[in-house]
């Protein structure tokens, strides 16, 4: 396994409708790298975020959609994506915020 520092785990907040009516349960949805894991979020979002403690990560693999452009077909980036859900006395994360 890849030795990864915290801050090359997440790539970058994923902002969807979805993602965004969870906010208020304090879940936050991050693209992050293929090899983290569950543990490797956690530290990462804690340290990357002042003030937030994290109670629980989901994480979930998505294959890449295919795609056609012409006579050619292909298939999108693989991406891994994870759902963090903070504690009720976390402070918010702030990337979110002006959104």
């Amino acid at each position: 396994m890849a030795d990864l520092k915290y801050y090359d785990v997440i790539l970058a907040p994923m902002v969807t409708e979805k993602s965004m009516n969870s906010m208020a349960e304090k879940k936050y949805a991050f693209s992050v790298n293929p090899a983290a894991t569950k543990s490797q979020i956690k530290e990462a979002v804690e340290k990357m975020f002042a003030g937030a403690k994290v109670a629980k990560v989901n994480t979930m693999n998505l294959d890449g959609k295919n795609r056609r452009r012409g006579m050619t077909t292909g298939k999108t980036a693989k991406v891994k994506k994870a759902i963090v859900q903070l504690t009720a006395d976390s402070a918010d994360i702030e990337v979110f915020s002006g959104l």
